[in-house]
């Protein structure tokens, strides 16, 4: 968790630096590559921390860009610390990296149109969200995947975890998943999870109509070391997509500030919550 050697986020530190490296030294990914014996795409993935260098790797690249002693020790740690297992890392999550990036974000700010947030589900309603995956996933599977949901929620209540805005659009409230008994625990976490301090929640009400969001689910990190890039992590069927440009954030971040603007003030969403919740007999 936050504090915590984060390998995936000390795999992108060593990134930022290494690629620094070779511009101050004004060579290209092709050229420093070549004078390594590194393919180029071994070194974009060092660069873009996709990939964990090795100790001998380090060693290759401080001498390559002659760096001195004290730097190069920096490097092997960040190297080292990138090689750890994070603890998600355990449940062979089809989205680790993600998992690893939200572990160390200071700001999390999520939209979603259909289903709730992870971070706010109840463990019913998760698993009835796995259990209607296709391929179908196996019980034991389904089992990891939502421990592994439930442990993320950590997070917001850690002194030093993240702020988390969550903007919903109503509809994914209207779903009925898993059934009422269910719906109304869930409902009934967002409830309790929207009173606490660092977190924001908002609905976009059915009434609204289309909005900027509607075909998209999305969600931005942002980290408080400039060596890591903000992230957005967009999700669909085709996969998950990772975001690091400064347009593609930009662009993203004023979809979000525009649903902000739209959706209902935080008391007027929770006073919804409420209502729906109502909705959510027995039969």
């Amino acid at each position: 968790m936050v504090g915590e050697a984060n390998p995936t986020v000390r795999r992108r530190e060593l990134g930022f630096l290494l690629r620094q490296l070779r511009v101050d030294r004004g060579l290209s990914l092709d050229e420093a590559a070549e004078g390594l014996m590194f393919s180029p795409t071994k070194l974009s993935r060092l660069e873009t921390g996709r990939s964990g260098a090795s100790q001998r790797d380090i060693r290759d690249l401080c001498q390559f860009y002659q760096v001195d002693p004290a730097e190069c020790q920096r490097l092997m740690t960040l190297a080292r610390e990138g090689k750890q297992r994070g603890w998600w890392q355990g449940y062979a999550l089809p989205y680790a990296t993600y998992v690893g990036l939200e572990d160390e974000a200071v700001s999390i700010s999520e939209y979603k149109s259909d289903i709730v947030s992870g971070l706010l589900q109840v463990e019913d309603y998760a698993r009835a969200i796995l259990q209607a995956v296709e391929p179908p996933l196996d019980n034991a599977t389904i089992e990891l995947q939502v421990e592994a949901r439930i442990r993320r929620q950590a997070l917001l209540t850690k002194d030093k975890g993240p702020r988390f805005h969550c903007i919903l659009d109503e509809g994914a409230l209207r779903r009925p998943v898993g059934g009422p008994a269910v719906m109304r625990a869930q409902l009934e976490r967002i409830i309790d999870r929207a009173g606490l301090g660092k977190v924001t929640f908002q609905l976009i009400p059915l009434g609204l109509g289309a909005h900027p969001g509607l075909e998209s689910n999305f969600i931005i990190l942002d980290f408080e070391t400039p060596m890591v890039n903000d992230v957005v992590y967009v999700e669909g069927l085709v996969g998950n997509i990772y975001l690091e440009d400064v347009s593609d954030l930009g662009r993203y971040k004023h979809i979000f500030s525009r649903l902000h603007s739209i959706a209902l003030s935080p008391e007027e969403s929770v006073s919804l919550v409420k209502q729906i919740t109502g909705t959510y007999k027995d039969t």
